[in-house]
């Protein structure tokens, strides 16, 4: 059965090419350690919610537009074996250190699917 790793972050709307840029360079690092598929989706019809929604989620700022994204790989532990090869290997650490958006805000966690169609 497949594993989903999915996130939401709030980033800088001046700083949607730089995040295109960084999402294309880091899918296929993610892709070498196992997973399927990266899929990265701009805010495009996220509304206000009254208790809570994706910009409260994140803390989005004025000048902040939501990304909600997600990585598909085989297996938990392919994934859980992707996540250890990913904190030692010195690419991912170039990206953490040039993240265009506030890492601090990021909401992410790890999903069994219940329908897959």
């Amino acid at each position: 059965m497949k594993y989903v790793d999915g996130f939401v972050v709030a980033v800088p709307a001046n700083n949607k090419e730089a995040y295109r840029e960084m999402a294309a360079k880091a899918a296929p690092l993610f892709k070498e350690f196992g997973a399927l598929r990266i899929v990265e989706c701009w805010a495009d019809d996220v509304p206000d919610g009254k208790l809570t929604d994706f910009r409260l989620a994140v803390k989005a700022e004025e000048n902040e537009e939501v990304v909600f994204s997600w990585i598909e790989y085989p297996s938990r532990e392919v994934r859980d074996e992707a996540n250890r090869k990913m904190m030692s290997d010195p690419r991912m650490k170039e990206f953490g250190e040039s993240m265009p958006f506030d890492g601090k805000r990021m909401i992410y966690g790890g999903f069994s699917p219940l329908l897959d169609e």
